[in-house]
């Protein structure tokens, strides 16, 4: 699968916002995704911490 081009440090920031009451698809706009994409990232990355994401990282490869 293609590597996105937004980092896990970027991908969990911006999911503080939306945790913080930023619309999704503020979000979605200000950072050039989609909706959707905000979403799956909730589902995958949603409450994990930065150290965490690069460990989940290093374990799946």
């Amino acid at each position: 699968m293609k590597r996105a081009r937004i980092s896990e440090e970027q991908i969990i920031g911006v999911l503080k916002m939306a945790e913080s009451g930023a619309k999704p698809a503020d979000l979605a706009r200000r950072h050039v995704v989609s909706e959707a994409t905000i979403y799956n990232w909730k589902a995958e990355y949603g409450g994990l911490e930065v150290s965490e994401a690069r460990r989940l990282r290093e374990l799946e490869s």
